[in-house]
């Protein structure tokens, strides 16, 4: 089994003077190899939500709405955040936090389920260091697992994380993002209409392409 314990959220807007680019180089080829520094780090993704993505949001209340980035670092032991917090003061006393997006919510997770879809040969433990095509992201009020989701074409697994009466759900997608989204719709509905279970965001995301920053942008 991993270890993993703690899903650290960072939501964030667009960057104010359309350098989002130029903000992803420096974030890939900057800050977030020193978060590797971390004994307690296993893993981390950074999504990004394109016009094409926006557009096919299945909800996004206001709080959520202006989201166009989303980094999620994966950590093992309960000491990671204060960990994380301490690196960046560090990093900042050096000069080296230059790049800020605004902030929409910041939120550390425990991590409640994890599910693989049966025709994959990795693990449900493992699937979050699979490729992937894109993320369809949701975060929701109350709790519900997702074994349902990975039923769809296109979501090759699944984890999802709580914190405080809402629940975070990472569907991994290794088939075209949008149309993964779309299949996806008849099977949130049920999952919404019964009332304990409220969207605030659900969502599909592509992976920023290194190298080629401007290729997937907000």
């Amino acid at each position: 089994m991993s270890d993993v314990t703690t899903l650290f959220v960072a939501m964030a807007g667009r960057e104010p003077e359309g350098r989002d680019a130029e903000y992803l180089a420096w974030h890939a080829l900057d800050h977030r190899p020193e978060i590797h520094r971390l004994a307690s780090l296993r893993g981390a993704l950074r999504l990004v939500s394109t016009p094409a993505c926006r557009a096919t949001r299945l909800v996004s209340e206001d709080r959520y709405d202006g989201v166009d980035h989303v980094m999620t670092y994966l950590f093992a032991g309960p000491d990671a955040v204060a960990e994380l917090g301490e690196l960046a003061r560090e990093l900042g006393g050096a000069g080296r936090m230059s790049w800020r997006l605004p902030s929409v919510e910041v939120t550390a997770y425990d991590l409640a389920g994890t599910a693989a879809a049966a025709r994959i040969d990795v693990s449900a433990d493992a699937v979050a260091w699979r490729p992937v095509t894109g993320v369809f992201l949701m975060v929701e009020e109350g709790e519900a697992p997702a074994e349902a989701l990975i039923e769809v074409a296109g979501v090759a697994g699944a984890w999802w994380a709580r914190s405080e009466g809402r629940q975070v759900t990472y569907c991994y997608l290794d088939d075209d993002v949008l149309a993964t989204a779309e299949r996806l719709r008849p099977i949130l509905e049920p999952r919404w209409a019964g009332g304990e279970v409220a969207p605030l965001l659900a969502a599909p995301f592509l992976v920023p392409v290194d190298f080629a920053w401007n290729r997937h942008l907000p």
